[in-house]
């Protein structure tokens, strides 16, 4: 059961979040309007697809991974889990600046108009997200990973919320993913209910709210 929990921790880190927010916009068939479909990510070329997440993986995924791994050789973590809440602070910070520096490339590089709202509001709600949580995280070690969970869910009920036609198991599955995440992080004794509770609801009222207000 334990190896289980640890499987599930792994596949669903927080920095997998984005991609699989936007990969599941991207490829699940959805119909905004009738006639334009000016914010939906699945009529997008598949060449735009795979630019769209090559982006995104580079800016939430990699660049913040290859980000951690280096303050672990250098001394200021000791794991790439940040077990303690005085080791967060930094890798919050740095995770804030990659979602804000993403959120502004598209912005100047492309601007409002040219590309999908989702996809400049994932990023900002990212920031959002961390920026709070910097703050969040001087008060209790509230679950990143339950944070991570919280975005996608919310991405995801914002993003189907201003579509007419949707796949609405989606939302049964970003849900479950939510349960199986918290539930593994509390049998690995990783954090308490509280803990999990707050960031989760955190990472979905915000992210709902900028996604779907944006």
């Amino acid at each position: 059961m334990r190896i289980l929990a640890q499987f599930i921790s792994w596949v669903f880190m927080p920095l997998f979040m984005p991609l699989y927010a936007l990969g599941i916009a991207l490829y699940v068939p959805s119909n905004q309007d009738y006639i334009f479909n000016v914010d939906c990510l699945y009529t997008l070329p598949d060449q735009g697809k795979w630019g769209l997440l090559s982006i995104f993986f580079i800016f939430c995924t990699a660049l913040p991974g290859i980000s951690f791994i280096l303050l672990q050789r250098w001394g200021a973590i000791e794991t790439i889990e940040m077990e303690t809440r005085k080791e967060r602070g930094l890798p919050i910070l740095i995770m804030f600046a990659y979602c804000v520096a993403l959120y502004a490339l598209f912005i100047i590089k492309l601007g409002p108009g040219t590309i999908s709202k989702f996809a400049l509001a994932l990023p900002l709600s990212g920031a959002i997200v961390t920026g709070l949580f910097y703050f969040l995280n001087r008060w209790r070690k509230v679950s990143i990973h339950a944070a991570g969970v919280g975005i996608l869910t919310g991405f995801i009920f914002a993003y189907v919320a201003q579509h007419l036609q949707y796949e609405f198991w989606v939302l049964a599955f970003v849900v479950i993913v939510s349960g199986l995440v918290m539930s593994a992080r509390l049998y690995l004794e990783k954090h308490s209910l509280l803990e999990m509770v707050v960031g989760w609801f955190t990472g979905t009222l915000i992210t709902f709210a900028v996604n779907y207000f944006y």
